[in-house]
């Protein structure tokens, strides 16, 4: 009778049902969009910082001061801020595969028309560097394109990967000075859209835009957060991290040849050691983020950029200046990966505005320390006053965090920590 009994389970002990296994970050979302989202924005910042590479060479050729040769490196930067905010529209009102593909087509068009034609004056280096700011504002386009594949445990990962395609500029600093010296800077113009044009058709074939897409909304709706005081910070703060990056990006060449007497080819491989260490640890910050929390991350950032920044002002040689330099891209790479933990959390249904807000502030940012560079050179005959000035800021954000952290912590509630 019990043999009966415990064969039909009325004595067995039932085993609970096994907890299904969390999806790792390959295991949601569209990987192929990640990727291709990482090319486009990789070789969009590629040609961004072109400028910046070529400079010691165009500025040779057009006899530039100090000044104009920093205003040149920052124009692409400015425009490139102003086209997020168009951008960030246009990935809400029509997608962001279609956005990127209408800004990579006037870009590759852009530098094949200037190779052909060819730039003999400041004012055509200005008029290029407004065409290259379409490439800078790929981030409005390429950070939604991967970002709406993801929920918010895995942002920080999704964005920081996506976004590592800043090591573009790595490209840019190793390989242009060294084809600038064996066909001219002109030539550089029209081989890069080589590169371009292969990416462009990996993009078509791989890139898919989200489901989740939210609804267009009136044109004063994408303007709204705005109205929040929390847009504002996460603003300065990336003005502070990726401005800081993207301005030492494209005026480090400048510095290494003006202030060392190092040849463009030295300077680039200077500058390329640089970036790829910003650039490197960009989608670590994100995940760093996403483990201790973007505030955290962000206090340690720019206690170091500003410290590092400091030591850069007074150092006496090429490796002493280095060193500095790497350790502050370290710290601002880290940072841009954990501003855009934060942003989707608080902005998630305007992640596409947003996203071309606070990127905007950041290329801001990054056009007012490369052209202060310029203007404390030709002004006082040193970099020293526009590395401090910088350095200060960093101070200035990192007291920020101070300000919002408890409120952040408490209003924010999405799961991720903040």
């Amino acid at each position: 009778m019990r043999e009966g009994f415990d064969y039909a389970g009325g004595g067995a002990e039932i085993d609970p049902v096994p907890p299904r296994a969390t999806p790792t970050f390959w295991q949601v979302g569209h990987p192929p969009t990640l990727i291709a989202a990482f090319l486009y924005f990789d070789l969009a910042f590629m040609v961004w910082v072109l400028l910046g590479p070529l400079a010691p060479e165009i500025a040779k050729s057009l006899h530039l001061s100090a000044a104009e040769k920093g205003l040149m490196v920052a124009t692409p930067t400015l425009a490139g801020a102003l086209l997020r905010v168009v951008n960030g529209l246009l990935v809400d009102r029509i997608g962001p595969k279609r956005s990127g593909a209408i800004s990579q087509l006037i870009v590759i068009t852009g530098l094949f028309t200037a190779w052909l034609v060819g730039v003999g004056s400041f004012a055509g280096t200005l008029a290029l560097g407004v065409i290259l700011g379409f490439a800078g504002a790929s981030f409005a386009i390429a950070l939604p394109l991967a970002s709406r594949w993801y929920p918010p445990e895995h942002q920080g990962k999704a964005m920081g990967f996506a976004g590592m395609g800043n090591s573009g500029t790595v490209l840019a600093a190793l390989f242009a000075p060294g084809l600038a010296a064996l066909f001219g800077w002109n030539a550089v113009l029209g081989l890069a859209c080589i590169p371009l044009s292969l990416v462009f058709i990996a993009y078509l074939v791989m890139a898919k835009d989200a489901p989740n897409r939210p609804a267009p909304k009136a044109l004063a709706d994408y303007f709204r957060p705005l109205q929040s005081a929390d847009a504002w910070w996460l603003m300065g703060f990336y003005a502070v991290s990726f401005g800081g990056f993207v301005g030492l990006a494209a005026s480090l060449p400048i510095y290494f040849t003006d202030r060392f007497g190092l040849t463009p080819v030295s300077a680039g491989y200077c500058t390329a050691a640089c970036v790829f260490a910003g650039s490197l640890v960009r989608p670590m910050g994100g995940a760093l983020a996403d483990r201790i929390g973007g505030i955290r991350t962000l206090s340690a950032v720019f206690a170091i950029a500003a410290v590092a920044l400091a030591m850069v002002s007074v150092a006496p040689g090429v490796v002493s200046a280095l060193l500095s330099f790497v350790v502050a891209m370290l710290a601002l790479g880290t940072g841009n990966g954990a501003v855009f933990q934060l942003v989707p959390q608080r902005f998630q249904s305007e992640i596409g505005v947003m996203t071309g807000l606070v990127g905007m502030a950041g290329g801001i940012g990054g056009f007012y320390l490369a052209s202060s560079l310029g203007i404390a050179k030709q002004l006082t005959g040193s970099f020293a006053g526009g590395f401090l000035i910088f350095a200060g800021l960093a101070l200035l954000a990192w007291a920020g965090l101070f300000v919002v952290k408890g409120q952040w912590r408490a209003a924010w509630s999405t799961g991720a920590r903040i």
